[in-house]
Formats: C-alpha cells, sequence, structure tokens
C-alpha cells in the first residue's frame, strides 16, 4: 500500500511540474506574448508561428516614392490560425530587416490573457482595478490607456465611453465608465 501511494505522489507530483514548466501560448506578460518575446527576431515568426499561417504585408515606406506617403508605414505580420482567425499582428522595429526585433505586438485574439485574466474582452473596471493606469492620451477618436506594467497600451473608442469623437477636452478616468470596452491592446517590446 505504501508503495502505491508513493508512486501516485511521484506521478501526481510530475504531471504537476511538467504543467507548470509549459509555456502558455496565450499569455500576456511584460515584454512577452504566447511565444513571442522581446529577444524574438521578426526572421523568428514563421519557425514560432508554424502551426499557423503568417501574412506578411510589407510597407512601402521609403521604397514607395511621393505617391505612398498615405499607404501603410510600418511592416505587418499578422499570424492567423489553421482555421483563419486572427491572432496577432507583429510589427518589427527595423521596416524591410528580417534581423531586426519585434517593436510591438496588437492582441486581435481575445484568447491571449495576462495573469490577472485581463483580455482584450475586459472591461474597463477590470483594467483598472487590476492593473495601475499610468497616463490617459486622448486623440481625436479615442483615449489611450498606458500600462507601465505590462509596457502596454489600450485604446478605447470615444463613443464607448460616452464622449462626443468631436470633443478635445482631455478624458481623465473617472469619466471612463466600467463597462468601456477596450478597441486595441498593444504590448510594446523593449
Amino acid at each position: 500500500m505504501k508503495k502505491h501511494f508513493k508512486i501516485l505522489s511521484i506521478l501526481f507530483i510530475s504531471i504537476l511540474f511538467v504543467q507548470c514548466t509549459g509555456e502558455d501560448p496565450f499569455l500576456i506578460e511584460k515584454n512577452s506574448v504566447g511565444k513571442i518575446n522581446s529577444e524574438h527576431l521578426i526572421s523568428d515568426i514563421e519557425t514560432l508561428f508554424a502551426k499557423d499561417s503568417v501574412v506578411t504585408r510589407l510597407s512601402e515606406g521609403d521604397l514607395g516614392g511621393e505617391d505612398t506617403k498615405y499607404l501603410q508605414d510600418e511592416d505587418q505580420y499578422l499570424i492567423y490560425s489553421k482555421k483563419g482567425k486572427h491572432l496577432l499582428t507583429i510589427v518589427p522595429k527595423v521596416q524591410h530587416d528580417s534581423a531586426s526585433k519585434i517593436k510591438y505586438v496588437e492582441i486581435i485574439d481575445p484568447q491571449f490573457k495576462t495573469e490577472k485574466d485581463v483580455s482584450l474582452r475586459s472591461p474597463f473596471k477590470d483594467i483598472n482595478f487590476n492593473y495601475m493606469v499610468n497616463k490617459v492620451e486622448t486623440s481625436l477618436s479615442s483615449a489611450t490607456l498606458y500600462i507601465d506594467e505590462l509596457n502596454a497600451t489600450i485604446a478605447m473608442r470615444k463613443s464607448d465611453i460616452g464622449v462626443n469623437p468631436f470633443d478635445t477636452k482631455k478624458i481623465n478616468l473617472e469619466q471612463i465608465p466600467d463597462m468601456a470596452k477596450m478597441n486595441h491592446f498593444t504590448i510594446w517590446f523593449d
């Protein structure tokens, strides 16, 4: 009986250890989103997402000349699941350079979450309860929340906050309703 208990205990601990050491492919942390971290290069994306689909959209930038000044100005690497669901958008620090590190990752799929369970679906009250909002910037159409703990920005549409999009007044945290939803969730890499 003792021998069986000892074997079961070792087996249980082993399973627990394996589960704890496995990387969460949907965890958001400072300088890390799932499989991606601040040490990865753009050239690593195809390998990291070998089981997914990577769509590359290269910018025209300096290569496009005068007529392209309104076109996309950053390279984008869009990650789609095999089922066609857009998961992430990755932007490099240096355009047209596969040896570039990653500038930022925009979270598109709400299954990506922080340790405190904040995701793209989280209302403002969950964000504000779990993280310190260090700064709020107001633009013509949105308010952007800066969260230093994650090195993240979260954009919320003024219409979701209940503010007229043409109002140029600064938005403060007290004005944002608890149930306001985020529009963009971006993790910036150092």
